[in-house]
């Protein structure tokens, strides 16, 4: 069964206007299933159909021992390289033949590492090619098939959200993160102490949906914080974590300036901590952050390209998301409670932002007001409500 991918709109609107179009997103996460479902409808102006090349398999590389000779052949189809990470020497290739044809819908890549990690090509092919992130499914992808409890115990990963048993799923997550850490790092060509890369992944696991403090970090690691924060910037390019950065406004006041890290699936979130299934995720202190974190995930999905960031003063007024519209600052609180209650910080900090939307996420079952400037919805109704606010 093919569940369909929000994303898919934007893809064909990018073909449409860019030379190269990347879809980005983390290993296992549906970049491969969605190209092959999309291709069927993908033509170029000849109608020659596209051609897909899967860059780990070794009979599909050695087509591209001269890659100048196979895209001049090929120069009226769409040529589609699944994981360009494996062979980043390509994107001068592809730069060199994007100038020389001067077209769109050239070339359809995927990668398993964020623009950062991939800088070579983003800076060889810049103002040639549209990046665009695919994450693990959102809730609103799947809200027909899978309860929420399903989707926040298992996480968005295809093979895990739909695996056969809560077992099947809970296995494949521990060898997805057994296999990301002993093979897909090394295809970034780095040395990668994967012991001590382990470790620090289950420590962030622990502090997840808190500051993070690289002092602290490399004092338990026994490395330096340069070290820590090398290794947290290559979890976040790759996907794994979220550093979701504080509010930097001009306010008069003491605002904190570190960011906060998450886990960004659930799933991987209830791996790394060992949890198994929902009655002791209930049991456990990660339970509120880790709805907060498919909070931030699925809006930060949803919305593409809006500015975000957390909010918190030295007095401890928060939000645990801040949204920048051009129709002004939205302001959304977590909580995962069925009669959530924003605190008086939550107030304070909406004034200090000039807040015009102001959310409360819950795991309810319908919307209500709390008082005439903050509205309670459910996951996919606080969606909505952005939407409307947007004027969408």
């Amino acid at each position: 069964m093919y569940l369909n991918r929000h994303i898919t709109d934007r893809i064909h609107r990018s073909l449409d206007t860019a030379p190269v179009t990347a879809i980005l997103g983390p290993r296992q996460c549906g970049k491969s299933t969605l190209i092959k479902h999309m291709l069927s409808t993908i033509t170029t102006g000849s109608q020659e159909a596209p051609i897909l090349l899967d860059l780990e398999r070794p009979s599909d590389l050695a087509r591209l021992t001269d890659p100048e000779t196979f895209f001049n052949a090929n120069r009226h189809r769409l040529v589609c390289l699944d994981e360009i990470q494996r062979e980043p020497d390509l994107f001068p290739v592809i730069r060199a033949h994007v100038d020389e044809v001067n077209g769109s819908r050239m070339f359809l890549i995927t990668g398993s590492a964020s623009p950062d990690l991939l800088r070579q090509g983003a800076e060889t092919l810049a103002g040639r090619i549209a990046f665009h992130e695919l994450t693990p499914f959102s809730f609103g992808e799947v809200a027909a098939t899978h309860d929420l409890i399903a989707y926040m115990v298992r996480g968005g990963f295809p093979r895990s959200l739909l695996a056969d048993t809560d077992q099947d799923s809970f296995e494949w997550r521990l060898q997805f993160i057994r296999t990301y850490l002993e093979r897909d790092l090394g295809q970034f060509g780095l040395n990668i102490p994967v012991p001590l890369v382990r470790r620090l992944w289950q420590m962030l696991a622990h502090l997840h949906g808190q500051l993070i403090n690289y002092s602290q970090l490399s004092g338990s690691l026994g490395v330096s914080s340069p070290t820590v924060k090398k290794y947290t910037d290559l979890l976040t390019g790759t996907f794994m974590i979220r550093m979701l950065e504080p509010y930097h406004g001009n306010l008069k006041k003491r605002l904190v300036r570190t960011p906060k890290v998450y886990i960004r699936d659930s799933g991987i979130l209830m791996a790394l901590l060992g949890i198994r299934d929902y009655n002791a995720l209930l049991g456990h202190p990660v339970y509120g952050t880790l709805w907060e974190s498919i909070v931030i995930e699925n809006i930060i999905h949803a919305f593409p390209g809006v500015d975000h960031t957390f909010f918190r003063s030295g007095h401890g007024a928060e939000i645990d998301l801040v949204l920048f519209t051009p129709q002004g600052p939205v302001a959304i609180e977590c909580k995962v409670s069925s009669a959530p209650k924003p605190t008086r910080g939550f107030y304070q900090a909406c004034d200090d932002i000039g807040a015009q939307l102001k959310l409360v996420v819950a795991p309810v079952d319908s919307s209500w007001p709390i008082s005439e400037h903050v509205e309670v919805h459910n996951l996919s109704s606080s969606l909505e409500r952005i939407e409307k606010f947007l004027g969408r």
